[in-house]
This record gives structure tokens, sequence and C-alpha cells, in this order.
């Protein structure tokens, strides 16, 4: 398992966007709580951490039972305080917006505590009884850690097999810098492992080095954990010159490696996403003069959140609202874009053609699914790539679960860690033969039926 990042990586230009709490702002803003009994912001986060619990213990100085009431709920809780967009979550429900009053920054709340935790390297959980049972994990992304942590802490042996060198998911390759560094969500990850127990295979794609077969052969459960895959493209002359790549790509190459921008004076990113926008942001901030972000809708409806959006503008990115590229120029490497206007109906507006100047472009309209990975599996339902679970993560095949990007197409950190926690106890269920749960009923094959 390779943990090792280049000192010398891109990411490191980026100072934290959001700074943290010291302890005596910390029990300021942690008295400010009303400790609503009805809670709103628990129901709003996903994996439903009690906030009026941890925020109370901060404000009596109980940072380690504050810590613990957090990754109860949430493992992963130290990197989600830092990654999750709370301004449409907890933050966003808190009762003092209603108010017209600054809301509490349960965010940065958490932050101090699971800060606090691993800077003292408290351990809250140890794995369970041993149940001679084991699970294999696909991925190593935030569902695939949390939901082999918890069920570590059933009893069972978990086993993860990441495609890549490096651990974490889009934890560590994707998320902003200015949000959170690799090298963090790294040694996160390094801490959810170091319960005991968990194997984890590096560069192993299964597939192809492990098959299907022999997953469901040799484990009592599967949980598919996969992401997402490559960045989707648009299919327009031109996406084969050189400078022109995917977005998350790109940024996965800026947080663990070095990148050269010295000779991009032109950058263009097109899509209207959280991708997009973040990599607008990070072009300007690794010193591009000129980042414009091409969306073929109109500003108040794009899909990245608006405060992000925000940001970028603030740091210097532009726009181009409801057009849409329609080729990419240049002689061997990428010198322009040819746009044209489009109508709400997304339908081009003729007469309205123009140019954007144009060195780097960034593809950002979204990524492959990967669920057609489960194809040869019959019981398994996979609609445009996307695995079709139940509520319980369940795919419709005995012993076969699902859980974060490679279900929901792309959520948020904080739902991946929910998904994979939920699968855990739905697996706990079908391996233990407890009835009750859809598809803990135990197979007549064990459990290990035929691919």
């Amino acid at each position: 398992m390779n943990s090792h990042l280049p000192a010398n990586r891109a990411e490191t230009a980026f100072e934290d966007f959001k700074l943290p709490l010291l302890r005596d702002a910390a029990m300021v803003e942690a008295n400010r709580c009303l400790f609503c009994s009805d809670a709103p912001c628990i129901t709003a986060c996903p994996t439903h951490i009690d906030i009026p619990q941890f925020i109370r213990k901060i404000s009596t100085d109980n940072v380690h039972g504050s810590a613990k009431t957090i990754f109860e709920s949430n493992i992963l809780g130290m990197s989600c305080a830092r990654v999750c967009p709370v301004e449409v979550l907890c933050v966003g429900a808190c009762v003092y917006n209603e108010m017209e009053q600054p809301p509490i920054a349960i965010g940065k709340l958490q932050r101090y505590a699971t800060d606090v935790a691993f800077a003292e390297g408290w351990k809250f959980f140890e794995a369970g009884k041993d149940t001679g049972k084991r699970v294999a994990l696909i991925g190593a992304g935030p569902a695939s850690l949390a939901a082999a942590h918890e069920l570590r802490r059933l009893g069972h042996a978990c086993t993860i097999f990441e495609r890549k060198d490096t651990i974490g998911g889009l934890n560590a390759s994707g998320v902003a810098p200015y949000k959170m560094k690799a090298e963090r969500a790294l040694a996160e990850a390094e801490w959810v492992l170091s319960i005991g127990g968990i194997d984890v295979r590096t560069g192993v794609n299964v597939g192809e080095q492990v098959s299907l077969a022999s997953l469901e052969k040799d484990f009592d459960a599967v949980f598919v954990g996969a992401g997402l895959g490559a960045d989707s493209s648009l299919g327009i002359p031109g996406e084969d010159l050189v400078g022109v790549q995917g977005a998350v790509a790109w940024i996965e190459r800026m947080k663990l490696g070095k990148i050269d921008l010295s000779k991009v004076r032109h950058a263009v990113v097109i899509g209207g996403g959280n991708t997009a926008v973040d990599a607008s942001r990070e072009l300007r901030g690794l010193g591009v003069p000129s980042v414009i972000m091409l969306y073929r809708g109109a500003q108040d409806g794009m899909s990245g959140y608006a405060h992000e959006w925000s940001a970028a503008f603030s740091k210097g990115a532009t726009a181009e609202w409801k057009a849409v590229a329609t080729a990419l120029t240049g002689t061997g490497h990428v010198q322009g874009v040819q746009c044209v206007r489009v109508d709400d109906n997304k339908k081009p507006i003729p007469g309205t053609e123009f140019a954007l100047e144009a060195d780097l472009v960034l593809m950002a309209i979204g990524q492959s699914k990967l669920g057609h990975m489960l194809d040869s599996l019959t019981g398994i339902r996979v609609e445009r790539g996307r695995i079709m679970v139940d509520e319980h993560g369940y795919t419709g095949r005995p012993r076969w679960y699902a859980g974060g990007d490679c279900t929901n197409a792309g959520k948020e950190v904080v739902n991946a860690v929910a998904e994979g926690k939920i699968a855990a106890h739905a697996i706990d269920a079908a391996i233990m033969g407890i009835t009750g749960i859809m598809g803990s009923k135990p197979a007549s094959t064990g459990g290990k039926s035929h691919a």
C-alpha cells in the first residue's frame, strides 16, 4: 500500500480556505448553540451525527467525548468536517438562520474536536470478537473504508481491493486542496484501518487480476464501493489535441504530483458542476491568468454549489453561461474553443457563435459509471452504469451490496460514509443469518452464489 506523496506536488501551493478554530474560539462558538431538542441539523446530516451532543461536550471542554460522538456516527468525521458542503446541510438547517443570525459553525466545531483527537492519537474503537466471516470490498474510497471499519467492529475480517496505488478514493485524489490536502486524507484512512483486521491490496483491478467469481467463492459477502470511472467526453472535434484533459484526472495529478502550468495563459473548464468550479478555482490559485468556465445552462441552474462558485469568482474565475463547445481547435496542441450560445432548451442559437482562446481545456461534464463491471452477475440491476440498490445497499443478488458514488452517481463524501455503514450492518445480518433486513436471509448456497 503506497502512502508516500512527493513533497513538491502542486496542491501544496494552497492554504486552508477555512481556518480552524482554536480552543477559546471553539468554546465561545459551542456556547452559542441552543441544543435544540428536535435538532434539524441532525436530520440534515446524512450520517446523523448527534450535533447538539458533540457541541455541548465541547462547551464543557470534553473534547474526547465530543470526538467520540462524531466518530461513532461518522468514522471519516475529520475529513467531512473539512469537505462537507455544510452550507446546504447541517449549517443550512441551523435554526439561527430563521432568526436572521449567523448559524452555528458546525463544520469548524467538528474539525476542532476531530483534529484534537488526531493530534492526541486517541483511539475510540476496537475490532469485535472474530466471527470467522470474511467480506471483500471493491475500492478503497470513503464508502468502503466506512463499511470495512464497521464490519471490523462487528468482528468480520475484511479485504479491500483497490485498483490504484493510493487509498482514500476521491478524498485523497479529488478534494480541493484548499479544503483538505492529500496527506490528511491518507492519514485519516490509515487511522481508520488501524482498527486491525483489514487487509488492503492496492494495484488490483477486480475483473482482471481478481475475478468476480473468485470473490464470491472466497468471501461470505462483497461490498462494491468502486466510485466512478474516467472523465466523460463531449464527442466533438479536437478532443484528442494535447492540452485537453479530464478535470478529475487533472485534479488528481495536481494533488498527488507536480504539474507545469508555466505556459498556460488561457484555460477553459467545460461544465457547471462542483468539479468544474473546483478546477476553475484551482487553476486561478496556481497562477493561470485567464480561467473561463463554459456552461450550457444559466448560473442559477448550475449543479455546482452557489457558494463555491462565488468563492471561485472572487479568485478571478469567470464564466460563459448558456453556451456550449462545438469544437476544439489547434495544430497538435489545443489553441481555442469554438462555442455557440444556446436557448433555455439547450438548443444552439444561429448567429451566436464565438471563440475562446485556450491552451488548456478541462472536461468537467461528469464521469463514466462503473456498474457494468457487474454485468456478469445475475440479480444485480444496473441502469446507465449505476448500480441499483435498496435502502440497505442490497443489490438483489445474495450477499452483494454496494454504496457510494457507484450507486448514488456522485454525491458527497458524507453520503458515501453513511451508505457504507448502512450496508455493513445489512451484510452483518446476512452473513450471521439474522432475518428482517433485505438480503439478509441465508441463501441455500451459504451465500456464495455462482457468478
